[in-house]
């Protein structure tokens, strides 16, 4: 079904009943990395719209474990998006956010949430948070890898090298999702280097967020990082609409959108808080 960094992804039957199911077996993953991603599966285990572990089977010959899903009938997310209308941009963003609240509320950061672990069975109305493999126990004011999760929706905190962050990681790459459904434009930012993808986000929401933050944090930079980005004005999400998306691009999905993509991530809103936004009455 698909190949990530850490492993394949392989859909399979279950021999008893023919039953539909995904493996994804260990590929790169050492032990005490495969034990963390099946102790936080289990504790996650029954959590809306999160993708359920249903068994772990072991090779006999090399004793590599594979974990076994629940099977989704999923659609290419570059194929899916563009055909979202206003009402599936909604519905299926405040299906993520319920599996956000979920984890969160058991202080478990996803810390790499973007379209490919995102599975959608559009027929069935059915989304599933997948790729669990970095993700992480929560501990309040502990320092944390920054070498996490994919160059797509890499949040401010990890291009700058800021350790000490939280479940808002996750926060900010659901902003950069659907900001780029409700724009149609995939991928929101990009940038072919962290420098170059902090550039683009200051050229989005402004120069003096980024040294605000960044004074606020008392993050160090190099000459080559921060003092290198031009100085850019915020700019007006509406300034993001056009022909295409103007039906995506309400006032309530813009204000979601510039709510969720704040650069300090203590202004982010919760998964709670995003819940009881207007987007979603």
């Amino acid at each position: 079904m698909g190949s990530g960094k850490h492993a394949d992804i392989f859909k399979a039957f279950r021999v008893l009943d023919l039953k539909s199911c995904i493996i994804r077996p260990a590929k790169q993953v050492g032990r005490p990395g495969i034990e963390q991603e099946i102790k936080i599966l289990l504790s996650l285990k029954g959590g809306p719209n999160i993708l359920e572990l249903e068994d772990i089977v072991r090779d006999d010959q090399m004793g590599t474990p594979s974990l076994v899903f629940e099977y989704v009938e999923n659609t290419d997310f570059r194929r899916l998006y563009p055909a979202f209308g206003d009402g599936d941009a909604r519905y299926y963003m405040k299906e993520l956010l319920k599996a956000l609240q979920f984890c969160h509320g058991r202080s478990i950061m996803h810390r790499n949430v973007q379209p490919h672990n995102i599975m959608i069975d559009h027929g069935r109305r059915k989304l599933r948070l997948f790729g669990w493999e970095y993700s992480a126990a929560y501990v309040a004011s502990s320092r944390y890898s920054v070498r996490v999760g994919q160059g797509f929706a890499k949040a401010p905190e990890l291009l700058l090298q800021h350790e000490e962050y939280d479940c808002s990681l996750d926060i900010w790459n659901t902003g950069v999702i659907l900001a780029s459904v409700i724009f149609r434009k995939e991928p929101f930012f990009h940038g072919i280097s962290s420098f170059h993808l902090l550039q683009m986000i200051a050229s989005v929401l402004g120069t003096k967020g980024l040294l605000n933050y960044v004074e606020k944090y008392d993050i160090e930079t190099t000459p080559d990082d921060v003092d290198a980005i031009p100085y850019f004005e915020k700019r007006e999400w509406r300034s993001f609409i056009d022909e295409r998306n103007e039906q995506l691009s309400s006032s309530e999905a813009m204000d979601l959108v510039d709510k969720l993509l704040q650069w300090d991530h203590k202004q982010r809103l919760t998964a709670t808080e995003a819940l009881n936004h207007p987007y979603f009455s």
